[in-house]
């Protein structure tokens, strides 16, 4: 499939692929007492769109193989992460607090209506959204010779963000695992830099994909071209970023965070989303 046709065939697949994840998303959540199962399916929803585009799509293959893989080995890591991580726990404080602040708590649990619309609704369009570049490179042509240049850029972005992601979990997970930094905040490593190296380390990944899929050459549909159809995709990555950042990723973080003994302190010396050297505190 190719042009507009391939594009709204593929669209329509990957929104009902993600309609019925979530649907199972939920109802694992609602027999578990708890909707942070979400979080695993995150990254299973993106995987499996990046295949669907591989499957369905027309366009060039190189780039849709280069996608899939990447988006597989980036979609996979983080699916994991999030299993072990909550595996045994209770809810999120994140989705405890918008619950609370959106009525989702009824005296029986979780109202469901709430936590589909809240939580597993958002989360799936969301998935689909940031998905449409994906879906626009599989069904565009060949990547011109000039514009591989931004095609490596979009790479190297990408290695960028999964390195800074991988690494900044797994420095939280060994400084969780010493009994003896029990009660304290993580401020080492690349925690040092900025509050959260995961969501930074995503939304690089992101920008990252974007840039790739912004390379794809021209696309025809019907008697018309549309040159450098990636280029229209470029919402995506903001849309990522937002939810990153003040949707129910940084933000929701730190409300819940925010009452921990030295995080106050915390905060003033180190960067909220992008990197940089901390500050060093001042003398009071």
């Amino acid at each position: 499939m190719t042009g507009w046709a391939g594009f709204a065939a593929l669209a329509g697949w990957s929104l009902l692929f993600v309609a019925v994840l979530q649907a199972i998303t939920c109802a694992v959540g609602r027999r578990l007492g708890r909707v942070n199962v979400v979080d695993v399916a995150w990254g299973l929803g993106f995987v499996g769109i990046a295949w669907l585009s591989l499957i369905l799509g027309g366009g060039d293959p190189i780039r849709r193989w280069v996608l899939a893989v990447g988006v597989s080995v980036w979609g996979l890591r983080l699916a994991w992460h999030m299993t072990v991580k909550s595996a045994g726990k209770g809810e999120d404080p994140r989705y405890a607090e918008l619950l609370t602040r959106t009525g989702g708590y009824g005296p029986d649990g979780p109202r469901l209506t709430v936590v589909i619309r809240r939580v597993f609704a958002i989360q799936g369009v969301a998935q689909w959204f940031v998905s449409i570049p994906l879906m626009v490179s599989a069904v565009a042509g060949p990547t011109p010779g000039f514009a591989w240049i931004v095609a490596a850029i979009g790479i190297a972005l990408y290695v960028l963000g999964l390195l800074f992601e991988a690494i900044g979990d797994a420095q939280l997970r060994a400084f969780k695992a010493d009994p003896a930094n029990r009660g304290r905040i993580m401020d080492r490593g690349l925690w040092a830099w900025t509050r959260h190296p995961n969501y930074f380390g995503d939304a690089s990944v992101w920008w990252g994909i974007w840039l790739f899929t912004a390379s794809a050459g021209a696309m025809t549909t019907g008697t018309s071209v549309i040159g450098a159809p990636g280029l229209l995709s470029v919402l995506s990555p903001v849309a990522m970023t937002y939810f990153l950042v003040y949707a129910t990723g940084a933000r929701l973080l730190e409300e819940s965070m925010g009452s921990r003994p030295g995080y106050r302190e915390y905060q003033e010396r180190t960067s909220y989303f992008l990197p940089r050297p901390p500050r060093t505190p001042e003398v009071r």
